[in-house]
């Protein structure tokens, strides 16, 4: 892989390009933006001596630029000027601080060996193609857009990714966008029972597109399954989930069943408008967040040496990777917490909602010295932003002598009276038998 170093000069260039052109946007999202910065992932192809296919990538600096056709490049570098059309990236961009990130690429348009024309008036089999695709750094959107382009002079033969059409670094390639492929819901994260939409839209540059929507599921380890497909040449669908009145106004979003532990894996929207294949993957994580319970209360009260075990337990978690400690802590603030290793944990129980359960037991027999101490269960899971903590004060005291001494007194008044009782029959026995001599 050959990667083309910027000077620093240039890269400030284009720090401040980008917050420029993000501010352009607005608050709402606008189509007054007039330019982007964007790194053109430009590519090197060659078939090697054992007959192989390699690919070199090339990052080079560019910019995507909206206007008309006659504009001058805003910038001294590969310019891609998007000019008019019935499809605007920039309609579906929202956020006006956020930061956007943009990457074109080459798109090959041969099939089978053959190339195949986009279907509206201008179009040519030598046209170059090109996909832009812009992704919200927070995760909101995806958006990517084809983009064609006419040369002013034909290449001879096929223009393919054995035979790119050389771009220089300040060329400007007067393009058009002609379909937009975008999802609202890059990555999903829902709990059990949930019945999430997964967005995904499309938008093309003619009427009675010939469209192709379809939707899978790809389970790790495992192999991809068909939840959804339709053709609008055809009129016939297969599966469910989407509407198929809604594709016709480029709606293509998927509605799953409420969730369960086979419902998790990437799901994939497809939408074919022949030559061109937009798609997106959309992946859907199940996370359910523990509950944490004590078998104790707020605060525990022993005596010297008496024993007893706390159970911390967390049920009705997803996925299994929870982490359960124990630790003690003065109530007041200064030294840092102990995590204690007097701690042994069940095994993970399964519920046949799909969840976990975990128990982590504190065996205590604790002395004068751990009273007034804080005991803290701490419960840490993929679903949570900060562990759970469940707590008690631990309050140790002397045994009560009193009831002690009670029972030894009683217990020493008992045995006097059976020795009494013993004595008041043993000494009549001894009178008795005296009087025999």
């Amino acid at each position: 892989m050959t990667v083309l170093r910027t000077p620093i000069n240039i890269m400030v260039w284009i720090s401040g390009a980008f917050i420029i052109a993000i501010l352009c946007l607005g608050v709402n999202g606008s189509v007054d933006v007039q330019w982007l910065p964007c790194q053109f992932v430009d590519e090197k192809v060659h078939v090697n001596e054992e007959g192989h296919i390699e690919t070199q990538f090339i990052y080079r600096k560019a910019v995507i630029q909206f206007g008309n056709v006659g504009d001058s490049p805003l910038y001294p570098t590969i310019t891609f000027l998007v000019t008019a059309s019935k499809v605007d990236m920039r309609r579906y961009v929202e956020g006006g601080d956020d930061t956007l990130n943009c990457e074109i690429r080459r798109y090959s348009t041969v099939d089978k060996g053959h190339v195949k024309r986009w279907p509206t008036m201008g179009a040519q089999e030598y046209d170059v193609w090109f996909s832009c695709t812009l992704r919200h750094t927070k995760g909101e959107f995806i958006i990517t857009t084809f983009l064609r382009h006419t040369p002013s002079d034909p290449a001879k033969g096929k223009v393919d990714y054995l035979q790119w059409l050389t771009v220089n670094d300040k060329d400007l390639l007067l393009t058009s966008a002609v379909m937009v492929v975008l999802t609202r819901t890059p990555s999903v994260e829902v709990g059990f029972l949930k019945e999430p939409t997964l967005d995904c839209q499309f938008a093309v540059d003619h009427k009675n597109a010939n469209v192709t929507v379809d939707w899978k599921l790809q389970r790790s380890h495992g192999k991809r399954s068909r939840l959804f497909s339709y053709t609008s040449r055809t009129g016939t669908s297969e599966g469910t989930g989407v509407s198929i009145k809604d594709i016709g106004g480029g709606n293509a979003s998927f509605k799953l069943l409420p969730t369960r532990k086979n419902s998790e894996g990437t799901y994939i929207c497809s939408i074919l408008v022949p030559p061109l294949h937009g798609s997106h993957n959309i992946p859907l994580h199940l996370r359910e967040q523990p509950r944490v319970f004590l078998n104790v209360g707020s605060t525990l009260s022993l005596t010297v040496g008496e024993g007893h075990k706390v159970t911390c337990d967390a049920e009705g978690y997803y996925p299994m990777d929870v982490n359960i400690e124990w630790l003690r802590e003065p109530v007041s603030d200064s030294p840092s917490p102990v995590f204690l290793k007097n701690v042994w944990h069940s095994s993970h129980r399964f519920h046949h909602n799909g969840t976990y359960s975990l128990s982590a037991f504190l065996q205590l027999q604790p002395g004068l010295e751990d009273s007034g101490y804080k005991y803290t269960c701490e419960v840490s899971h993929t679903s949570l932003l900060v562990p759970i903590r469940k707590s008690f004060i631990l309050s140790v005291t002397e045994p009560d002598l009193t009831m002690w001494y009670i029972e030894i007194i009683g217990l020493n008044g008992v045995i006097l009276g059976i020795v009494f009782k013993l004595l008041c029959h043993f000494i009549p026995s001894r009178k008795a038998s005296y009087r025999r001599f």
